[in-house]
């Protein structure tokens, strides 16, 4: 193994008969170079988005969030209420009330989602950091206010400015009504202030008093999920277990991440398909490395027969180019993983590719993994073996006799 090795760096780093094994080898380095720098580079901007938009709907998102097996709304009495803030690693449990809405501003109506809170849904989740224009306020001298998720803010082109103009918010009633009666219910609301998480769901709605939205839907003491807040250094399935016990098995759990886990596994697919994409433009590129094998292959043919002249055998011939081959791709990985941290380095700190103006970021995030370093080092190994059998196998075959010339 190690004489096959050191012939096939030898092979790679003497000189050779013609300048055209070089050019074709060094073209053959600098393709699985650009390769795999863009392989890396890919996944990590990924990565980056993926942690900038979980980051931002951890905004929204409570740790666990409690819905309902069967139907959308569910009753919780003050007992149970007080034995969940009771379990131990729970920090604040909030009620909710949500349902789909028609919204009315000026003429212009889009449907969006309404979702009423109580006081302890802002130490549940982390919506102040989310909200960029006006304040956290839901209800001032008998006035109903409401957050207004920026999709939804867009789409009505609520005035901010305009402290008169409430929201009209239509709710179809289920309660059979008289003939002259309407069958949805109307309630103003005034637009507090406009909050986003980057997420077209979380973006169309309303955040409201859990009050408000009792009476627009007529549940009184009905709630449609209770979102908890955990401490730090709380064990999830514990808690799990427990909430179990207080509230039964009619209840489903999510954490933050499964509360969008749709969403994210959306993301992941993109950036898997990408990685496949980018995957068989190198191996295109790997038919660089077939061609300088096969010219190292012609040129090294008087070699070939005196190593099988002195005892080497067909494998060990074979083993020499395929190690010439993965030389090559070894070579041009270290390449790219250096040429793709520098990039990283320059992005990170410098802004080497900025985004558009109106985003929440002046550059495109980027973030670095060792798994991912570890699926292109195996992806550029695999493509270089790929690349190397065909030179390597027509090498074994040279015959072991020189050629009267």
């Amino acid at each position: 193994m190690y004489l096959t090795f050191n012939i096939a760096k030898r092979y790679l780093f003497g000189r050779k008969t013609s300048n055209a094994i070089n050019l074709i080898t060094g073209i053959a380095v600098l393709g699985i170079s650009i390769g795999s720098a863009a392989l890396i580079l890919i996944l990590s901007v990924f990565n980056g988005f993926e942690g900038l938009i979980a980051g931002l709907l951890n905004d929204f998102n409570a740790d666990l969030k409690i819905t309902p097996v069967e139907g959308k709304y569910f009753e919780l009495s003050d007992e149970q209420l007080l034995k969940l803030e009771a379990i131990e690693g729970v920090s604040s449990v909030a009620k909710t009330l949500e349902e789909i809405a028609f919204f009315e501003y000026k003429g212009a109506q889009v449907v969006g989602a309404i979702k009423g809170v109580d006081e302890a849904f802002r130490n549940v989740t982390s919506i102040d950091s989310a909200i960029y224009s006006g304040k956290y306020v839901f209800q001032n001298n008998g006035v109903n206010y409401g957050l207004v998720g920026a999709r939804l803010h867009n789409q009505l082109a609520i005035n901010q400015s305009d402290a008169l103009t409430p929201v009209k918010v239509h709710m179809r009633t289920k309660k059979k009504k008289g003939l002259v009666k309407k069958d949805y219910t109307t309630m103003l609301i005034y637009p507090s202030g406009i909050f986003s998480v980057q997420s077209e769901k979380e973006d169309q709605y309303l955040l409201t008093s859990l009050s408000f939205a009792s009476k627009l839907l007529d549940k009184d003491g009905e709630l449609s999920s209770l979102e908890v807040k955990l401490n730090t250094d709380a064990d999830e399935e514990v808690i799990r277990a427990s909430i179990g016990q207080v509230l039964g098995d009619n209840f489903d759990l999510k954490n933050r991440y499964q509360q969008d886990e749709a969403f994210l596994k959306l993301m992941n697919i993109e950036k898997w398909i990408s990685f496949f994409i980018v995957s068989l433009t190198l191996l295109i590129v790997a038919f660089n490395l077939v061609g300088a094998l096969w010219m190292i292959v012609l040129e090294k043919n008087k070699d070939i027969t005196i190593l099988k002249s002195l005892g080497f055998g067909s494998n060990d011939v074979r083993n020499i180019f395929l190690w010439e081959g993965m030389l090559i791709s070894g070579l041009g990985l270290v390449i790219g993983i250096v040429l793709a941290i520098s990039l990283y380095l320059l992005q990170k700190y410098v802004g080497l590719v900025p985004v558009p103006e109106g985003f929440i970021i002046d550059a495109y995030p980027m973030e670095l993994k060792i798994t991912d370093f570890i699926v292109v080092i195996f992806t550029v190994a695999l493509i270089g073996f790929i690349g190397s059998l065909l030179p390597s196998y027509r090498a074994s075959k040279v015959s072991p006799y020189l050629r009267q010339e």
